[in-house]
């Protein structure tokens, strides 16, 4: 179970609202985002409706001016609980699209994928087992993509942008 708080103005002022799990439309809910507290579980939110467009990730504790310290703008507009995974973590990133081309294993973060791998785009993947961030940057810097287990075909199943990736992280209950 986890628990987030939208507020509209900074240092947790102005409306405010409590999500418990995903919503895939927070529009009508606040007009816009200043602050976010986070009491329990992880999050990620999206600047469109839908789970579409920039994500942020969230994680327990306080963000007072989430505007200064984000990923996004004050345009939250969807949010989805990650669930707590208990167990191994596996999944498998390929070079090309539909899983084609050279194909890297993962049980483990990995700060620096093309070090590690002598590859840094990949453009498809298959998420066997646990919850995982893609970022765009080694060191776990840049903009982030969260995947579930399932398979994407294509970077832009993920929301990516570009198939440029530079570290990966699981995602476990802190």
């Amino acid at each position: 179970m986890g628990k987030i708080i939208f507020y509209e103005d900074r240092d947790f002022r102005g409306c405010h609202y409590e999500c418990t799990s995903d919503c895939t439309d927070l529009q009508a809910m606040f007009d816009r985002c200043r602050s976010i507290r986070v009491e329990s579980g992880m999050f990620m939110i999206y600047d469109r409706p839908g789970y579409l467009g920039n994500q942020c990730f969230m994680s327990r504790g306080d963000n007072p001016d989430y505007m200064g310290s984000s990923c996004m703008n004050d345009c939250v507009r969807s949010c989805r609980l990650i669930p707590m995974h208990r167990g191994s973590f596996r999944m498998r990133l390929y070079e090309h699209f539909d899983m084609d081309g050279q194909m890297m294993e993962l049980t483990s973060d990995c700060p620096n994928l093309s070090e590690r791998f002598r590859v840094s785009n990949c453009n498809s993947c298959d998420v066997s087992e646990g919850h995982w961030l893609l970022y765009e940057q080694p060191n776990y810097r840049g903009r982030h993509f969260y995947l579930r287990p399932g398979t994407y075909r294509s970077f832009n199943e993920w929301s990516g942008t570009t198939s440029r990736v530079g570290s990966v992280k699981r995602l476990m209950d802190l």
